[in-house]
């Protein structure tokens, strides 16, 4: 997060950081506190919009990499392949569009889960300071802040990313359960098949029930925790370095990588559960999380839980590093555009 034109950082607290909530819902009409008020609500989709350009921006550069992961996590062990062969096999059987599959439904499903996120943190962590009547939250805060954010964007989102898992993995076009590998089918035959985001929506609408649009919202909220982690080890670093210098995109790139890598690593065996409830159908859809955990230990032992960790892994540092460097130019730009149009109005 940018530390400039009174972002909100430690160092910079929010603007009404200072007013009490009560005093802030009944300000009058065109007061400092007001003016305060609707600076920090202008403040909070600014960090919103930054958060959904930058994560379409990252999603888009390393989109392929999800493709392989996502197989790679709703297949079985004896369909499991290395990184490299896989994507030769994707290739082979459905070109470089392949790689691609379901990327529309994902850039819109990545902006609108990030201008939520973004939103709803910035919101939770200025309720925070404004109870608190602190200028900085303290790690187990910033947590709650995230968790508050995170949760409300799960409920949100959710069906936007089974539609997507349900594109990215195709699974409906092989009946075989592993990896789609066939030999023989033609280009031609792959385009025809493949399905685009609404009628993959009205499909799953329409054959399982609405409800199934929020397959794994359990591992999906426990996942919450991802970004919390993430975020807590962003903030901790950046603040260590802000004791020396100033902190630039660079060191946001870094920063963000390094996070993402620690809390991707953690919480790996749930997104391997929620992308296979999101495929999941018959008697699978109505699988427990926990039961899930057990039943692909059982089958497939624990290394059946970081299938394709691999391109995900790298996926997400690359993702995380690439959004906090583009939020922190997308900040700044958002709040330059803004104060041009405030001076013109």
């Amino acid at each position: 997060m940018s530390d400039k034109v009174n972002a909100p950082t430690s160092e910079s607290p929010l603007p009404s950081a200072s007013q009490p909530q009560a005093q802030s819902q009944n300000t009058p009409k065109g007061s400092p506190a007001a003016q305060e008020i609707a600076a920090q609500q202008s403040d909070n989709v600014a960090h919103a919009l930054a958060g959904a350009g930058g994560g379409l921006l990252s999603m888009a550069l390393t989109y392929p990499l999800i493709t392989l992961s996502t197989r790679a996590q709703v297949e079985k062990k004896k369909g499991n392949t290395g990184t490299l062969a896989a994507a030769k096999k994707i290739l082979d059987r459905e070109g470089v569009n392949g790689l691609y599959a379901g990327m529309e439904s994902a850039l819109f499903g990545i902006t609108v889960t990030n201008f939520v996120y973004y939103y709803w943190y910035e919101f939770s962590r200025a309720f925070f300071q404004r109870t608190t009547n602190k200028t900085r939250l303290n790690t187990i805060e910033s947590m709650a802040a995230g968790a508050l954010a995170g949760s409300a964007t799960v409920m949100i989102t959710n069906p936007i990313w089974v539609v997507n898992t349900r594109m990215t993995a195709r699974k409906e076009e092989s009946d075989d359960p592993a990896l789609p590998s066939a030999e023989g089918n033609t280009a031609a035959t792959e385009k025809k098949r493949a399905p685009n985001t609404i009628s993959t929506f009205l499909k799953i609408v329409r054959e399982e029930g609405f409800l199934r649009l929020f397959a794994g919202v359990l591992p999906a909220l426990v996942l919450v925790i991802n970004p919390i982690l993430q975020y807590t080890i962003f903030e901790q670093l950046k603040q260590l370095l802000e004791k020396r210098r100033k902190v630039g995109a660079t060191d946001s790139f870094v920063l963000g990588a390094i996070g993402k890598l620690a809390a991707t690593s953690i919480t790996y065996p749930y997104i391997t559960v929620k992308s296979r409830a999101h495929v999941a159908s018959g008697e699978g859809s109505k699988e427990g999380m926990t039961a899930s955990l057990k039943r692909i230990v059982r089958e497939e032992g624990v290394s059946g839980l970081y299938g394709g960790i691999g391109p995900k892994v790298t996926q997400s540092v690359l993702t995380a590093a690439f959004l906090f460097a583009f939020k922190d130019v997308l900040y700044d730009m958002t709040v330059k555009a803004r104060k041009n149009l405030t001076k013109k109005a």
